[in-house]
């Protein structure tokens, strides 16, 4: 009788001891799960992979979670407002931008033989700040209809130890699955600069391990990835950074005719007298960008409103002394 009730007592206290067991592996999972540093951009990545298979017309792509990450940056082209049309001047750059990135984007079978004609793998635009080089990364994914991921370092950093490789390794695999696709990296010298002893060990091994990903696909002929990167200072990048790119364009200051363009694109759909003198006006911003010509718009836009905002306090005043003097 005692060994009956030693027995039935173990049996209760051996599946009291499981449930316990199990419901602290239950918490400990969900509390990982909670202070899991990606699980947000998890979430919102389904959606935005979601809308690029929709676009794509093809099924969902299956992606890791470091991937979903990466997927957060991911913009769909149809949904940038940017064209060539809407940048003014640089014709030189936009043409030959459209015959050696857009085209072997658009046109694969055209590059499809021969190393001669393989599709640029690099392109660095480089220029003074507020020359157009973002809105002309952003043309060229809208022109070409390719998945633009825009790179942002805060998202390759992470506190996990070997997180940052396996997130770049996610750019250039998520690339790959959705491709034709430009990996977009504004001030690249933030990111990809000249190596320094006194560099962070993550901070070399996430170069290092972008470096030999993008040399890998310089080997593989029929990927329609470009690594497309806008800096102001091309000095500051690393040397085998620079070799990697292999087309480099300079933006510079807009001269005189490009700022009349630049002008007439500015104020295209604005209310404004027909008979403007564009020339004129490009004469006197003289060392002008394309950024300071459209603050430059903006600023002169807003004196009709002041002019009428100083009439409106000045007859409030006339009212105000018209009712005392009664």
């Amino acid at each position: 009788m005692r060994s009956s009730e030693q027995s039935s007592r173990f049996v209760q206290e051996l599946v009291l001891y499981a449930a316990s067991a199990a419901l602290s592996c239950l918490v400990l999972f969900a509390g990982l799960r909670h202070l899991d540093p990606n699980r947000a951009a998890s979430q919102k990545a389904q959606q935005q992979k979601k809308e690029i298979a929709k676009r794509l017309g093809r099924p969902l792509v299956s992606t890791t979670p470091y991937e979903d990450v990466i997927a957060c940056d991911v913009i769909n082209p149809d949904s940038i407002d940017v064209e060539f049309d809407s940048i003014g001047g640089l014709d030189q750059v936009k043409q030959a931008l459209y015959e050696l990135v857009i085209l072997p984007l658009r046109r694969p079978e055209l590059f499809a033989f021969g190393k001669l004609l393989s599709p640029q793998k690099g392109v660095l635009l480089y220029g003074p700040p507020g020359t157009g080089k973002t809105m002309l990364a952003k043309a060229i994914a809208r022109e070409s209809g390719a998945v633009f991921i825009n790179v942002r370092i805060s998202n390759l950093m992470s506190k996990w130890f070997g997180d940052a490789q396996k997130l770049v390794a996610a750019v250039f695999s998520l690339a790959h699955k959705l491709q034709p696709a430009i990996i977009f990296i504004d001030e690249v010298d933030s990111f990809l600069g000249q190596r320094r002893t006194t560099d962070h060990e993550a901070m070399t091994n996430m170069k290092t391990e972008f470096m030999s990903l993008w040399d890998g696909f310089t080997t593989d002929q029929n990927a329609r990835v470009m690594v497309l990167a806008a800096t102001n200072r091309p000095s500051e990048l690393d040397e085998a950074i620079l070799r990697r790119f292999t087309q480099i364009f300079e933006i510079g200051i807009p001269v005189q005719s490009e700022r009349s363009k630049i002008l007439q694109v500015v104020l295209k759909g604005e209310n404004v007298e027909p008979n403007i003198d564009y020339d004129h006006i490009a004469r006197l911003c003289e060392g002008f960008t394309g950024s300071d010509i459209l603050e430059l718009c903006k600023q002169a836009a807003f004196y009709p409103i002041r002019e009428l905002l100083d009439s409106e306090k000045t007859g409030g005043i006339r009212c105000e002394y018209s009712s005392v003097s009664t």
